[in-house]
């Protein structure tokens, strides 16, 4: 079986998943956050939504520079969530495009750099798990408990939620 066909389906799932908790952001709490040091909601949102971009610069890179003008570019803060689930929907849909590489190219050597230091180097289909997917799912369940503070009725993702028992 082909690397591509192992990770398209595990990544639209937490596509999905990622998509059902971004829906029930509350519009009007956009600038909300649970302490000083953390992201605002609409920040999460957004972080969240561009991460799918990262599966998609892992494989057609072969070396992010965190110095460059383009990383240096603020982060996408979400205006709404209908503004959230279209940026996901549409960094998915690159990110989906790109894993579609040959078995060589998941094995093949990616780095991250900051100017002259390696930050880590590591196969590509390592990073698009840790990077890209691990990552989401880190800041989905972030976005829950941001949820639960707020009130929001927290949907199900790999079981029944507390607020949704019926389940997925």
């Amino acid at each position: 079986m082909a690397v591509a066909d192992m990770i398209l389906p595990e990544f639209d799932h937490e596509v999905q998943l990622t998509r059902k908790m971004l829906e029930r952001i509350p519009n009007d709490k956009l600038a909300w956050k649970p302490h000083e040091k953390s992201m605002t909601l609409g920040r999460l949102a957004g972080h969240l939504s561009e991460l799918p971009w990262w599966g998609e610069v892992t494989m057609k890179m072969d070396v992010l520079d965190l110095a460059s003008e383009e990383m240096q570019q603020p982060g996408a803060v979400a205006a709404s969530a209908e503004e959230a689930v279209a940026m996901l929907d549409s960094n998915a849909a690159k990110a989906r495009a790109a894993f579609a590489a040959s078995d060589e190219a998941y094995g093949a050597i990616w780095s991250m750099k900051r100017g002259a230091d390696t930050i880590m180097q590591m196969p590509r289909g390592v990073v698009i798990r840790s990077f890209v997917m691990n990552h989401m799912i880190h800041h989905r369940a972030q976005l829950g408990v941001y949820l639960r503070l707020l009130d929001v009725p927290v949907p199900a993702t790999y079981g029944p939620s507390a607020d949704d028992k019926a389940g997925m």
